[in-house]
């Protein structure tokens, strides 16, 4: 006979998440400058030709300082003093082409003063070149080239430009690929509070990329980061502390930083608070929320919110019971890829839950679960086999796959393959091994599992016993548990 359930606390992975990549590649706003004269003045000695002026008065359109604020005066003054050669008008004229301030947005032109200024090693310039290289705008795309103006303003001290740097390091965009040069551009970067590069510099610490792994430190950039709002860091952050990686183990600050995530829409974030919520950690239980939070997840993609949600719609918790809506979240769970998800699945196949009765769907389902390892449906796969029920009728393949759960610690496999090894079914005969499972089985059964295996045990002789006794010890104090 085939047994499993459906499981009823079952819910989002929690693991840390986050992309290197998730320094943001912005553009750097224009600076004003200190006036030394009044307006009135410094418009006579812009209309003048006086350098100085045109670009401070730029400066003060744009700011809207002493005048009206006027971005299109501002780049008519700009525009006067680039044409002179100051670095910074040519930055701030190339910024307002770059963003359409005051002008027509126009890559070309943003691309051609950046450029103008950046020869004259005015570092913003630089940046913002190096970025229009990477994107393509306004000039042919060029890695190579976006590197190099990012080196010269992160030499400068351009936070956005070092942060930048290494990533293109970690990515191997226009320069050779260099984890330890990325992490040595982001400590930078991160030092000047720079978002993205402490994102990136606690997922280094986190995975050991560059430098060697330290969840302490990685926890320290990614508070810093989660202070200063960043979502990512929020969802790795509440990660840490639910798992106690580098901080306490703290569910509830876990579900608080999630919390703070989950609002800005992670995914990753909203799922496992769903998770929270359905299991208690951190946070009373509460079913209802718990679904919420796995809906928004689970409408956008994710496997462990859809497996929760699908859960939940079974069970009737935190939500009217609706089995055929629960197993639609399980099938997208299980298309996802999602072992649990397969796994129940296939029970619901083999009840017909939800979904009509389908034996051979249920095998097809516990195999491609049983296949990644899982060891539930090991279980049920090689049940399956033994009955014959929606696959061919084969005892040494349920062998095969309870000895798989078995290995896993699943109490019913251990003694389906004790069983078999005394039977001789599907396996070669034998007793010695027939005791070792179902006395490893026996802990965690009822009392016919340990008169099964009391009765086999007085067809050994008292050397077999013992040799396989202390067998069973080793094997437990590996796998305390019962478990690998």
């Amino acid at each position: 006979m085939l047994r499993g359930r459906l499981k009823g606390a079952s819910g989002a992975i929690m693991r840390i998440a986050g992309l290197f990549f998730s320094t943001v590649l912005m553009v750097v706003s224009a600076s004003g400058a200190a006036y030394d004269q009044d307006i009135p003045t410094l418009k006579v000695q812009a209309e003048q030709g006086d350098v100085r002026a045109q670009s401070d008065l730029g400066n003060a359109y744009h700011s809207g300082t002493g005048v009206a604020k006027d971005d299109g005066k501002a780049v008519h003054w700009w525009q006067k003093a680039a044409e002179q050669g100051d670095a910074a008008a040519q930055f701030n004229l190339g910024l307002a082409y770059d963003s359409g301030m005051g002008v027509a947005k126009n890559n070309e032109a943003a691309a051609r003063w950046y450029q103008r200024s950046a020869e004259q090693g005015y570092a913003k310039a630089q940046a913002n070149l190096a970025l229009l290289y990477h994107t393509g705008k306004g000039v042919p795309q060029n890695e190579a080239e976006a590197v190099h103006w990012w080196r010269e303003a992160a030499e400068q001290g351009i936070a956005a430009a070092q942060a930048n740097l290494g990533t293109a390091n970690h990515i191997g965009a226009g320069i050779p690929k260099n984890d330890a040069e990325a992490v040595h551009w982001w400590q930078k970067a991160a030092e000047q509070g720079d978002v993205g590069a402490q994102v990136n510099l606690g997922l280094a610490y986190s995975s050991g990329t560059g430098v060697p792994k330290d969840y302490v430190v990685a926890a320290r950039w990614w508070r810093r980061a989660a202070e200063q709002g960043n979502m990512g860091a929020q969802s790795n952050l509440g990660m840490l502390y639910h798992a106690g990686l580098g901080v306490p183990r703290d569910d509830a600050e876990a579900v608080r930083w999630w919390q703070k995530a989950a609002e800005q829409g992670v995914v990753l974030a909203e799922a496992n608070l769903g998770t929270a919520y359905s299991l208690g950690q951190g946070v009373n239980k509460d079913p209802a929320e718990a679904v919420r939070w796995w809906r928004k997840a689970a409408e956008q993609g994710n496997a462990g919110a859809q497996l929760g949600l699908g859960t939940a719609c079974l069970l009737g918790n935190g939500i009217p019971k609706d089995e055929a809506e629960g197993v639609k979240w399980l099938r997208k769970a299980a298309d996802q890829g999602s072992v649990e998800a397969q796994s129940d699945l296939g029970l619901a196949y083999r009840s017909g839950i939800g979904i009509p009765e389908d034996n051979a769907e249920a095998v097809r389902w516990w195999q491609k679960a049983a296949e990644e390892g899982f060891a539930p449906a090991q279980y049920n796969l090689g049940n399956a086999y033994a009955s014959g029920v929606g696959v061919s009728k084969d005892a040494a393949e349920a062998v095969q796959w309870w000895q798989k759960a078995a290995e896993q610690g699943i109490a019913k496999a251990q003694y389906n393959l004790g069983y078999a090894y005394h039977s001789g079914a599907g396996i070669v005969k034998n007793d010695v091994e027939a005791y070792f499972w179902m006395n490893i089985a026996a802990s965690s059964l009822d009392q016919k599992v340990r008169d099964a295996r009391d009765g086999i045990g007085r067809l050994l002789t008292p050397a077999e016993l013992l040799e396989v006794q202390q067998r069973c010890r080793k094997w437990v104090e590996v796998h305390p548990n019962g478990r690998n």
